[in-house]
């Protein structure tokens, strides 16, 4: 992975250090920051302690729900934090030249995109553009969600869609490496709450 930078951080470190950091944030405990001196010292080049893919929506902002400044994260972020062609080429980017080990898939509480996926696949129209296109990239997730027999249908759509996600991630021959031996890059999934401000894990790694 040429020009690739060694993170100083194990992915269990750096899964440590942004769960503790949304726990600030949760509690309404955020870091105190000298931005200008962190954006300085930013100038000359950036090694983020993780990856993450998140939705688009407004309402969702990992630097802040992760409590981290300028140059902490390398994002991704799409409606419904599906993994469409250019957010894993970005991905795969952070991995082969910024040195990422860890990558976190965050899906969250009243998705509107999930929402619309929901009512589309259900019959409602959506307007012209690519909207469908994307909707379809949730699809597979919701025909899993349905079979859930317990639950909301939502909540369980969330989980899915960012089980997903990961797959797709674990799937990346760049991401994962290409030897025999342990993945190169933990790829982990979780679900925020828009409500309690909290960050669960789903399906905890081992890491």
């Amino acid at each position: 992975m040429s020009g690739q930078r060694p993170s100083a951080m194990s992915t269990g470190e750096a899964l440590k250090f942004l769960m503790e950091g949304n726990a600030r944030y949760a509690a309404g405990n955020p870091t105190p920051r000298d931005l200008p001196a962190e954006r300085a010292a930013l100038v000359d080049g950036q090694s983020p302690k993780a990856g993450v893919l998140s939705c688009s929506d407004s309402r969702v902002v990992p630097e802040l729900i992760f409590d981290q400044g300028p140059g902490q994260l390398f994002v991704g972020r799409v409606a419904g934090n599906v993994l469409v062609p250019a957010v894993l080429a970005s991905l795969e980017f952070g991995v082969a030249f910024l040195g990422l080990r860890l990558i976190v898939v965050m899906g969250h509480s009243s998705c509107e995109a999930l929402k619309a996926a929901i009512r589309h696949f259900e019959g409602e129209d959506v307007p012209s553009g690519h909207i469908a296109g994307l909707l379809r990239e949730i699809e597979p997730a919701l025909i899993r969600a349905r079979k859930v027999e317990t639950g909301d249908l939502l909540a369980n759509l969330c989980a899915e869609n960012v089980r997903q996600q990961v797959a797709g991630l674990r799937a990346s021959p760049l991401i994962v490496g290409e030897g025999s031996g342990e993945p190169e890059v933990q790829v982990v999934g979780a679900l925020y709450d828009l409500v309690s401000g909290e960050v669960s894990l789903l399906d905890p790694p081992e890491v």
